[in-house]
């Protein structure tokens, strides 16, 4: 049986999950608060459920991660990273702009909204909530690719020390999320963050260069990062394709 937590009850140890049915699933109940979600990352759980559920927490067991050099750079988004970047700090002024940070509840709702090929995310009213709280303390950030001046791409995400969890992105124009995710890459790897949590296995994530690690790896990398300095200064910096 899942456990059921209280607001203040402790999280159960992430060894006792679901192996077979809902794998990864440790507890539900308790609630999104800043505190709450906090004490979730720093021992590898995080919340997902759907409209009309308790809230659960999970610990997947693999746990997908991108590892900040192995991220994938496909030659047509190298091609459209170069132009961005050419106008992203273009004197002048250009269509294009990465910014972080200015725009972070726009992404979250940018994420939730429906998709072309199914209905919204999880992403909830007290999702939103709780992370917007989490960025007002200065631990959750987003990624925003502007073009024309409109919000074009995102991902937001959670940094602990110096261990990152992404949450969610979105693109309105092609590529709008990759953009994003390529200058977040870089300035995770400039600032010695080593590894992306990306939580759960998907094509997608694969095809831009995560894979799925035993879970207690992911947890020794945890607990060996979320300690060190947080990261202060959020400026986006040339990603990956224009450094080389």
């Amino acid at each position: 049986m899942i456990p059921w937590l209280d607001t203040d009850t402790p999280f159960p140890d992430v060894s006792t999950a679901l192996t077979r049915e809902a794998p990864g699933l440790l507890a539900a109940g308790a609630d999104l608060s800043p505190q709450r979600l906090l004490m979730a990352y720093q021992h590898g759980i995080f919340p997902w459920f759907s409209e009309g559920q308790p809230i659960l927490w999970w610990s997947t067991d693999p746990r997908m991660v991108l590892m900040t050099d192995q991220f994938r750079v496909s030659d047509s988004l190298r091609k459209t990273l170069r132009k961005v970047e050419r106008e992203r700090t273009n004197p002048d002024g250009g269509r294009w702009q990465v910014r972080f940070d200015s725009a972070f509840e726009e992404v979250m709702r940018a994420c939730a909204a429906p998709r072309r090929d199914g209905p919204g995310t999880w992403i909830s009213e007290d999702i939103i909530a709780g992370y917007t709280g989490l960025h007002r303390l200065g631990y959750a950030h987003s990624a925003e690719v502007w073009r024309d001046g409109e919000l074009a791409g995102g991902a937001y995400g959670v940094c602990i020390g110096r261990m990152f969890y992404g949450e969610s992105m979105f693109a309105r124009v092609p590529d709008g999320s990759k953009i994003a995710l390529a200058y977040l890459v870089r300035f995770l790897q400039d600032h010695g963050v080593q590894m992306i949590d990306c939580q759960q296995e998907t094509n997608h994530l694969a095809s831009l260069g995560a894979a799925p690690i035993p879970r207690e790896r992911f947890l020794v990398h945890l607990r060996n990062n979320i300690g060190l300095p947080q990261i202060k200064d959020w400026e986006p910096i040339a990603p990956l394709a224009q450094r080389s």
